[in-house]
């Protein structure tokens, strides 16, 4: 008993030695900052990193947006004012992407146009009808749970070439289709099928978020108001559409705003799966971004930040909606 007790003195000098050394400069700065500014110690090295990561990135990349050339440093860079802005919007017909001196951009901004609502619309449907079934009392609830959560914890790159290899020709889905006496399809080579398919990989790969943000919601509902419910005979879809929808309006707000954020964002996975291709007609927003930044020689970061700036401003405007909307709900 002995041994163990000064071990245990051992180990817990050696664990509060960094709070003794750090006790004397803590409290010299309290009696020089004074009790109310010490909250701004501890925040000062978060404070820093969103500086650093965030804040400053963001500053930088509106100075590039007004900039030209292909040099990377800032000294280097000439001001251009907002010709890559007014590139980007030098446009014949802005239903018609080949009249554009950036069709590129046009024809990404159409393709976001339509995967955007597809994808939300297909991703909340599917997740809250897994989430409905779900909250149900089945055998293996918790197994089901993790099944449908597991592919977020993937790498999108993982998912992507999952899926390809899947895809591909000679992949196991028309392996599937030739016993059975099918001709192959080359999934990813005709525009329709490679649009259907970005849609099916990227809800498969991220709706078990959604599927458990929803879940949460639905176990916050009172059991009691869908027993009263039953003892009205009011049907299950009844239940359904003035119960259950109405009290999970809040958190499908959230759900909604979420997924069409990352459904703007959505890069990793298309960049594999297809490759903005069959030509162009999978490339999003993001990936032009990318491709005029970075891949294409010469390379126009000035053009890249002016699309980058373009699509924040657009999800500010949509996320100052969403704030509106959920506060005149709560108000209502």
């Amino acid at each position: 008993m002995g041994f163990r007790s000064q071990t245990a003195e051992v180990a817990g000098g050696i664990i509060v030695l960094p709070a003794r050394i750090i006790e004397p400069v803590m409290t010299g700065l309290q009696k020089f900052l004074g009790i109310k500014r010490m909250p701004w110690v501890f925040l000062l090295p978060n404070l820093l990193a969103v500086l650093l990561f965030s804040l400053l990135p963001v500053v930088v990349n509106v100075f590039y947006s007004f900039t030209g050339s292909d040099r990377l440093y800032p000294s280097e860079r000439p001001f251009v004012g907002t010709s890559n802005y007014a590139t980007l919007f030098d446009c014949g017909n802005y239903f018609d992407a080949s009249s554009c001196a950036s069709d590129l951009f046009w024809r990404a901004v159409g393709n976001s146009l339509i995967f955007v609502p597809v994808q939300v619309i297909c991703m909340i449907g599917v997740a809250l009808l897994a989430a409905v079934c779900l909250n149900r009392e089945i055998k293996g609830r918790g197994f089901f749970r993790a099944v449908f959560f597991f592919p977020v914890m993937l790498s999108p790159v993982v998912v992507a070439l999952t899926w390809q290899w899947i895809l591909q020709r000679n992949g196991a889905l028309n392996g599937i289709l030739m016993t059975i006496g099918l001709e192959p399809v080359n999934w990813l080579v005709f525009p329709n099928t490679a649009f259907f398919w970005s849609v099916f990989v990227t809800v498969w790969a991220h709706m078990g978020f959604y599927t458990i943000i929803l879940l949460a919601g639905l176990q916050s509902i009172p059991k009691d108001v869908y027993e009263a419910a039953k003892m009205d005979s009011a049907t299950n879809w009844r239940a359904f559409t003035r119960i259950t929808l109405p009290l999970l309006k809040p958190v499908l707000l959230v759900v909604f705003v979420l997924c069409v954020i990352r459904s703007v964002q959505t890069f990793d996975e298309l960049y594999v799966l297809t490759g903005g291709g069959p030509g162009s007609a999978t490339m999003l927003i993001v990936q032009y971004i990318y491709e005029v930044g970075f891949a294409v020689q010469p390379r126009n970061f000035g053009l890249a930040a002016a699309a980058s700036i373009l699509l924040g401003i657009v999800l500010l405007i949509f996320t100052a909606l969403q704030l509106r909307l959920s506060r005149n709900s709560q108000n209502g």
